[in-house]
């Protein structure tokens, strides 16, 4: 299988095809989620300092944090598989 890869925002880029779940960071359990993952040390903070806005679940079981909304990387991966660029992302958000 191909590594498909995704631009995230401050030059990082995420293996999207060992991507589990995409969640937003203000719920009590993905807040849980984060500080457990951080306790273990299996905690991949791509934010370059900014607010988190996604929590990305790893196969690995690895927590990504970025600071791009779920709906931007769904919209990139889709745009990626089909090889448009919708309008909404033409404009990169928090950048």
């Amino acid at each position: 299988m191909d590594t498909e890869l995704i631009h995230v925002g401050f030059g990082n880029v995420l293996a999207v095809n060992r991507v589990i779940a995409i969640v937003a960071p203000n719920s009590a359990p993905t807040k849980r989620l984060i500080q457990k993952s951080k306790d273990e040390n299996r905690t991949i903070d791509l934010t370059s300092g900014r607010r988190t806005k996604a929590v990305l679940i790893m196969d690995s079981g690895h927590i990504v944090l970025a600071a791009i909304t779920p709906e931007t990387i769904t919209g990139r991966v889709s745009s990626a598989r089909t090889g448009t660029v919708p309008r909404t992302l033409q404009g990169e958000e928090g950048e």
